[in-house]
């Protein structure tokens, strides 16, 4: 309800008739009309009902300026007395609703709100039209910071403030007023409506920002999660994953997929692994990656084509916990590298930054964390990688071979056909099923009784690094096998503590695994670089053989190597240039790369023994756990379930109780 106040002797009729335009002037009275409601905010009167009307006449303008409420108030106090009077007279009933609205707050009209319009939003009140542009660059409501332009009819003002600063809101009012003839009661009322809706909606948007967005998780059905577990429980588990590559149309690369693949599983471990796939451009690195991080569910990775060097800084507490990082490029993350070194490493991240306290405006000290651990999934085609980052890895080298460049030109013929589409259609179900059940894989704390009976080489300190890799290789298998077996309970402390146990069948994939993911990392020549070195030692035998000469004077020229291998010149003499600085081969003759002749110095018809880490064989493993078991009467476990003994020494499927009887002998 809102009182509309005409000058002292006239009713509505008499100011109609007496002031002229009549039309003018009773709108302009409208809209200085008071409202009734008190405290409660007001609400909005119809915009089609009220207009406001161009400049009036210099005579009418002088008249309603000195009628304006404020000014008739102070004219003439008996007015708000007596026209109250009046209107309890006329309205006793009207008075007792307005009293019982006022005093229970009941549900009122909606206000206007925000209407975006292109890069702008418009806010209408009764004709007049706010428009508002840079809202959206505010960080929270502490701050409305803003360029704010008012319309009325022809008239307008336009100004730059901050609507949470006073100072701001009253010069902007007085200025409105001024410019697009509005009472300065209805400029304050307007800004205040404009406030609270900018209020709103800023609140409204933060809230989104800061709630992950629903749905975007999906259910699992009975039926799904059915077949993702009989698929976890699969005695011939790894080989399925590695069918399911295949069958999505990855061929090939049996052992860098399936180590991918387990890093990726890792994590849920509190030292999950990390992996970088080394190779040339154009060699399938990236599509190894993508085939891999299809496997996995969306909201458990996070992947970016770049970083900047302080952006996992301000990722947020959780934001990698128990994620994938995969970044398509090392190039790219370069900057950022330190931060995911530590990352990888101390599985958290803290920096102590300067900013603004938003209430005092002084610079202070801000702290940002970012809670890991994270498996870190990186792509990079350079031969010499940061060493500090590449120890922390597993090292993937993608297969370059001629034999599996014919096998993907026959896969991507094949997609052109019927049953390559068929294939494709049939990707979508395959990546599904391991999305859900990976979903079905939960964090467990890993038991490996075997550990002090495994050997790793030690002749290399690095090697302290590589021997944690191989125990976290162990670790995933078993975590991925979870639902094969039981896990073992023990009490600590008057708390029970639930453990997954490590069989022997684990510890042999690992060993199978290692040495060539592994190896790689101990070695002192890039994939690339030793494959190249094998085609020297290919090309240097050849010519040994068909011209009887010895090996000092079979020399080779980067031509005839290029001719061989089939390697790019760009490649060749970039590898050439390693395994000359690591005195592999020696320059006989030419300078600058021209007329070169090249010496290799190492026998040729010597066998290799990179890549040896100097694992225990599973065999022997069994013969010297079983050997301590023996020795030290610990308790026996058969079929994961244990029989208690003098002492708990770890899980073993294949250990027998303690004999009773002949019968057990």
């Amino acid at each position: 309800v809102y009182r509309i106040k005409f000058p002292w002797g006239m009713d509505a009729n008499d100011y109609a008739r007496k002031v002229t335009p009549a039309a003018q002037s009773l709108r302009l009275l409208v809209n200085a009309a008071q409202w009734l409601g008190g405290a409660v905010a007001a609400p909005s009167l119809p915009e089609d009902s009220v207009h406001v009307a161009p400049a009036p006449s210099s005579s009418l303008a002088a008249l309603l300026v000195a009628e304006t409420a404020e000014e008739v108030a102070k004219k003439e106090p008996r007015l708000q007395g007596e026209a109250e009077t009046d209107s309890a007279k006329r309205c006793p009933q009207g008075e007792e609703a307005v009293g019982r609205l006022t005093n229970q707050q009941a549900v009122l009209p909606v206000a206007p709100c925000l209407v975006p319009v292109g890069d702008f939003h418009t806010f209408s009140l009764e004709g007049r039209e706010y428009r508002l542009a840079g809202l959206e660059k505010n960080a929270g409501v502490e701050s409305l910071k803003l360029t704010l332009r008012v319309r009325v009819g022809e008239r307008l003002h336009s100004d730059q403030l901050d609507l949470c600063r006073d100072q701001d809101r009253r010069r902007f009012i007085e200025r409105t007023a001024e410019e697009c003839g509005l009472t300065t009661e209805m400029a304050k009322r307007d800004l205040g409506r404009l406030l609270l809706a900018c209020e709103q909606w800023q609140e409204a948007r933060l809230k989104a920002q800061a709630e992950p967005a629903q749905g975007a998780v999906a259910v699992m059905t009975a039926e799904e999660e059915a077949e993702a577990l009989a698929l976890l429980k699969a005695p011939d588990l790894l080989e399925k994953i590695t069918a399911a590559f295949d069958a999505c149309g990855l061929v090939g690369e049996d052992t860098n997929k399936l180590a991918a693949f387990l890093a990726c599983t890792s994590r849920k471990l509190n030292r999950p692994l990390a992996v970088i796939i080394q190779s040339t451009s154009a060699a399938g690195k990236s599509t190894l990656m993508e085939a891999v991080l299809r496997m996995f569910p969306e909201d458990e990775r996070v992947k970016y084509s770049a970083m900047t060097g302080q952006s996992l800084y301000y990722l947020g507490e959780a934001k990698l916990q128990h994620k994938i990082l995969a970044i398509v490029e090392e190039e790219g993350a370069e900057k950022a590298s330190y931060a995911l070194k530590l990352l990888q490493s101390e599985g958290e991240l803290t920096i102590a930054s300067t900013g603004k306290d938003p209430n005092t405006g002084r610079m202070v000290t801000q702290q940002y964390h970012v809670e890991g651990p994270v498996m870190i999934f990186l792509t990079t085609t350079a031969i010499d990688i940061d060493e500090e980052l590449m120890n922390r890895c597993l090292v993937l080298s993608v297969d370059e071979s001629p034999e599996q460049t014919a096998r993907i030109h026959a896969m991507q013929r094949e997609a052109r056909t019927v049953a390559g589409i068929v294939r494709a259609e049939q990707r979508r179900d395959i990546e599904r099923l391991m999305r859900n059940a990976q979903k079905l894989l939960k964090p467990w704390k890993i038991a490996n009784d075997y550990a002090p009976y495994l050997t790793f080489a030690s002749d290399r300190t690095r090697t302290r690094r590589d021997h944690e890799k191989y125990l976290s290789l162990i670790d995933v298998i078993a975590l991925l096998h979870q639902h094969q077996r039981e896990p073992i309970t023990r009490e600590v402390n008057g708390r029970q503590v639930e453990m997954l146990p490590v069989r022997l069948s684990d510890i042999a994939t690992a060993n199978r695994l290692a040495p060539e993911i592994l190896g790689r990392c101990l070695d002192e020549l890039p994939p690339q670089t030793r494959r190249l070195l094998g085609h020297v030692r290919e090309l240097v035998q050849a010519r040994m053989e068909s011209t009887k000469q010895p090996q000092s004077r079979c020399l080779f020229s980067r031509r005839e190597l290029r001719e061989a291998c089939g390697w790019s010149e760009f490649q060749v003499r970039t590898h050439i240039e390693k395994l000359e600085a690591l005195e592999y081969i020696a320059r006989r003759q030419g300078r600058q790369g021209v007329g070169c002749l090249h010496e290799l110095l190492m026998e040729c018809a010597a066998t290799e023994d990179q890549w040896h880490i100097g694992l225990i064989d599973p065999d022997q493993l069994r013969h010297n756990y079983d050997a301590s078991f023996v020795q030290n009467e610990p308790c026996f476990v058969q079929n994961d379930t244990p029989f208690e003994g003098t002492s708990c020494a770890g899980t073993h499927e294949a250990v027998k109780p303690k004999r009773q009887g002949k019968a057990a002998a």
